[in-house]
């Protein structure tokens, strides 16, 4: 199954600039390392938006949970870097009660398969 309504989805640029691509961030620190070894940049945030946003039309949810605002999903697959790398890795989206539009959540990397 694909993310319901991942035409609609959104990566907000906190997410991205402020958390995936910050070094500095206690949680995100480790993603941003990665990410930015594969030439993404805090600069030229959109391009790994966008990424994050083909990623979510073209790969399967892998698993889902519902909680009393909405339901969270998981999207796995491959990544295409800046470097021309195909990255595995997985991300995650939210769908709020009473809306449409997936909210992107974090991404991080998986293991070869």
């Amino acid at each position: 199954m694909k993310l319901p309504n991942a035409e609609l989805a959104i990566v907000p640029e906190r997410k991205v600039a402020l958390y995936l691509l910050n070094r500095a961030h206690p949680i995100g620190g480790a993603k941003a390392i990665f990410f930015l070894h594969h030439g993404f940049t805090l600069e030229q945030w959109q391009v790994l938006a966008g990424r994050l946003l083909h990623h979510a039309l073209e790969n399967e949810v892998v698993a889902s949970d519902q909680n009393p605002h909405g339901i969270r999903y998981a999207v796995d697959g491959p990544l295409v870097a800046p470097t021309g790398k195909s990255l595995n890795i997985r991300t995650a989206w939210f769908i709020d009660h009473g809306t449409e539009t997936p909210r992107f959540i974090t991404a991080h990397p998986l293991p070869k398969p």
